[in-house]
């Protein structure tokens, strides 16, 4: 059955570490206004987001969550995962307008591929702030949050046409390798070699902000340098903080 709806509504550790963040979060988000936008609306699950203002479309849905959406040019099919209590309706047809915007959420798992540029090493064993530019990988698997907000837009004298808008976030784990300089500074005198390129293992947590073509974002983790000189590392289970640019796998 299908029914028709209106439409809706001086450096310092600290200093370094702020510098760090809030680059990642510039590079996030002018990313975002160049490849935020997408041609069509994936068939897929979707969540309605509800809004504090009373909202047409929320209002008829009345506990409704979670649809299979279908974006037909300007119409979105909407089909009921769980009907609401009362008459049972399996496909709602919502008409795109120029001045509503309709806001869906569609959650999945996410597996990246990154490489961690540099790495922000807080002072320790009396050597000062490190900034790390050594080769980093590590495999990511976390959870992804892409918000659609859906709308007619005037883009021709003729007409208007339906405008997909995008932002993708994600958060999660990672492991992976890279390396670092190993030298007696950072080995407290221990190690027998003048200085060498050592090999890490790493694994922490990320946030992303996925935008489409590329991931980019925050990282901190833990590293354990591998070989004799691992347990004299001064750096051993002390947390780092990193800037993470990635391709999406999925």
């Amino acid at each position: 059955m299908a029914a028709s709806l209106p439409p809706l509504t001086g450096a310092t550790p600290r200093s370094v570490l702020g510098a760090v963040l809030l680059a990642g979060a510039g590079l996030a988000f002018s990313g975002c206004a160049v490849v935020g936008n997408v041609a069509q609306l994936d068939d897929d699950d979707y969540q309605l987001v509800r809004r504090a203002s009373p909202d047409s479309l929320v209002t008829a849905l009345h506990r409704a969550k979670l649809f299979y959406v279908q974006q037909r040019a300007d119409t979105l099919l909407l089909t009921l995962r769980s009907a609401p209590a009362g008459p049972a309706v399996t496909t709602l047809r919502y008409r795109l307008r120029p001045n509503q915007r309709v806001l869906l959420l569609r959650r999945r798992l996410d597996l990246d591929v990154f490489t961690i540029p540099f790495k922000v090493r807080p002072p320790r064993g009396g050597v000062p702030v490190q900034l790390n530019t050594n080769f980093n990988a590590a495999l990511y698997l976390g959870r992804r949050l892409d918000f659609y907000s859906l709308r007619l837009k005037r883009s021709t004298p003729f007409g208007a046409t339906p405008h997909v808008r995008d932002i993708g976030i994600g958060y999660g784990v990672f492991i992976g390798a890279g390396s670092t300089i190993v030298n007696p500074d950072v080995t407290r005198q221990r190690t027998t070699i003048a200085e060498y390129e050592g090999l890490v293992l790493h694994g922490g947590l990320a946030f992303i902000y996925d935008a489409r073509a590329f991931n980019i974002g925050l990282a901190t983790g833990l590293d354990r340098l591998m070989g004799p000189d691992g347990r004299y590392w001064v750096y051993r289970h002390r947390p780092w903080f990193g800037v993470l640019f990635g391709l999406d796998l999925n």
